[in-house]
């Protein structure tokens, strides 16, 4: 059987001053017991002259307050009172004096009586943690048991041998409070090494899984078997990000990704793992699988490290458009120039009166066409053109209500726009033009598609928060008849368009303005068939 690493709680009360309370009560039980037993010793014809016998009427009156001091201790015993060092004091103090009496009416030392103040001397000892007061029950009790017997043997109740052993009960009661006492030193001083390591252990596993949690990347404690055992809030956001990371715990690896369990039982049975990109979901980032072993665990248990895939991809999509940027600008100037003197010269004909009117139609076509390329030229440019990203902080609430005002004062004709914002306060980390140009772009398809299907331009903009994966998603809504399913694999397509008069880099270039901006564009056809392109933002500020 594999071991299992041990997960800490917070470390306890003091266990020894819990412990010391603990025995306090237990001696409050005894003593009751013990003075039930001295009250009722007296009436048993084989005790009644060993018990009380020099004094019948005092010992009956100790035994009966003896008796009711621990009544009241008990109705106390609940109470924060029995913790108190003077209760305590009190109660260790009194039963010297009733011992003493008890023996001293009974015949002292041979009643046998004062043995009990070993009894009273050791749990002293143990319950209260200052020396000095210990010691002086123990002194107390030693002083007891000699003046007691000296006295007796004043008054010839006792010979003058019973100071023997009178003496080595005295040295034994103080042998024994004094040994338990450095006990109880130890004890508490290596309870409390344990208490300061125990909670060194604790906090330093609290930082770790502090660092764990706020990581970026997603780490996931896996066994032999497949079953992950710890995740934290990164490795649920990246596969899955609709459920809470309570709910992510002992669930089977293969229950996330079939790829990604069969990488770690690939790697669990070779050592080395493949490092494809796994695609979770639609709208969520690929990410990479990396494994390691538990050091000191056998059976195959894991940490799997899942690292975000969208910085390469971006990383290597920024290369391979700085690339293709500079060959097509390089084309589209030369393919510029000449389609420049084809439209002006196109122009210049369809200005001269000696046409026919089929040629002057002719001629309205090369200028019609010359445009769109010209078009095409821009959009290419621009591709190519296009700087990093300068990410801002945007209050999401205000800057789409100044965007959508804007954007009205910018179209020719009257536009119906919905905008559904949450009431909640939304920050995200956007480039305002590139943002600015993405919904743009998808304001102009929605318009287009919705006038098509039905005559009337509408658009409704929907922003809503996801807490649990930390993404902030603006759906913008169409009421046009959708894309069809054999077509969505292209839409983001450069020149893809099923338009005659558009481009096909709208939907190419917003959806490589998000990615550089730790953003997706996916599409979502809602559940009445119309078109949704949605704009996932990964992180709130």
């Amino acid at each position: 059987m594999s071991q299992r690493p041990a997960i800490l709680n917070r470390p306890s009360p003091p266990i020894l001053e819990q412990q010391k309370v603990s025995l306090f009560r237990i001696y409050v039980v005894y003593r009751s017991i013990l003075s039930i037993v001295l009250l009722l010793s007296p009436l048993i014809s084989e005790t009644r002259r060993l018990l009380g016998g020099l004094n019948p009427e005092l010992y009956l009156v100790v035994a009966i307050v003896f008796l009711a001091t621990n009544l009241v201790l008990l109705a106390l015993m609940q109470t924060r009172l029995i913790h108190d060092r003077v209760t305590q004091f009190s109660v260790f103090f009194t039963d010297i004096v009733v011992i003493t009496l008890l023996s001293d009416t009974s015949g002292g030392m041979s009643s046998g009586l004062p043995i009990l103040l070993l009894a009273t001397a050791a749990a002293s000892a143990v319950v209260i943690d200052i020396a000095t007061i210990a010691t002086l029950i123990a002194a107390l009790s030693v002083i007891a048991i000699l003046a007691d017997t000296l006295r007796l043997i004043n008054e010839e109740y006792l010979p003058f041998d019973s100071l023997l052993p009178a003496g080595l009960l005295s040295a034994l009661v103080f042998a024994v409070s004094l040994l338990i006492q450095v006990v109880a030193r130890r004890v508490g001083r290596a309870e409390k090494l344990a208490r300061e390591r125990s909670a060194d252990l604790y906090n330093l596993q609290r930082l770790n899984e502090q660092i764990v949690r706020n990581l970026q990347t997603g780490i996931l404690l896996v066994y032999a078997d497949g079953e992950v055992r710890v995740m934290n809030q990164a490795a649920a956001r990246l596969l899955d990000p609709n459920r809470p990371v309570a709910l992510e715990q002992g669930r089977r690896l293969a229950d996330y990704h079939e790829l990604l369990a069969r990488q770690f039982q690939a790697w669990q049975e070779s050592g080395t793992h493949d490092a494809t990109p796994l695609h979770i979901a639609d709208d969520a980032p690929q990410v990479v699988a990396n494994f390691s072993p538990l050091e000191d665990l056998a059976d195959g248990d894991a940490l799997v490290f899942l690292e975000d895939y969208t910085a390469v991809t971006q990383q290597a999509q920024s290369l391979k458009l700085t690339s293709l940027g500079r060959l097509t600008a390089s084309i589209a100037h030369e393919i510029r120039n000449p389609l420049g003197a084809v439209s002006h010269a196109a122009q210049l004909l369809g200005e001269s009166e000696q046409l026919v009117d089929n040629d002057q139609e002719l001629a309205g076509i090369i200028q019609h066409h010359a445009k769109r390329m010209n078009s095409v030229i821009e959009n290419v440019l621009q591709i190519s053109r296009r700087q990093p990203p300068n990410p801002q902080r945007l209050a999401l609430k205000g800057w789409m209500q100044s965007f959508i005002a804007q954007y009205r004062q910018t179209r020719p004709e009257q536009v119906d726009i919905d905008l559904a914002l949450p009431e909640e306060w939304l920050e995200v980390t956007f480039d305002p033009a590139h943002l600015e140009r993405v919904l743009g772009n998808l304001l102009d398809n929605g318009l287009r598609h919705s006038r098509a299907a039905n005559g009337h331009g509408k658009v409704c903009i929907k922003v809503k928060k996801d807490p649990e994966a930390q993404r902030c998603v603006v759906d913008v809504i169409d009421a046009g008849h959708g894309v069809a399913e054999s077509e969505r694999a292209k839409l983001f397509e450069p020149f893809y368009t099923t338009v005659d008069k558009g481009t096909g880099l709208g939907l190419y270039l917003s959806k490589e303005l998000c990615e550089i901006n730790n953003a997706t564009l996916t599409y979502r056809p809602t559940a009445a068939g119309e078109s949704c392109f949605r704009v996932t933002v990964s992180r709130l500020v």
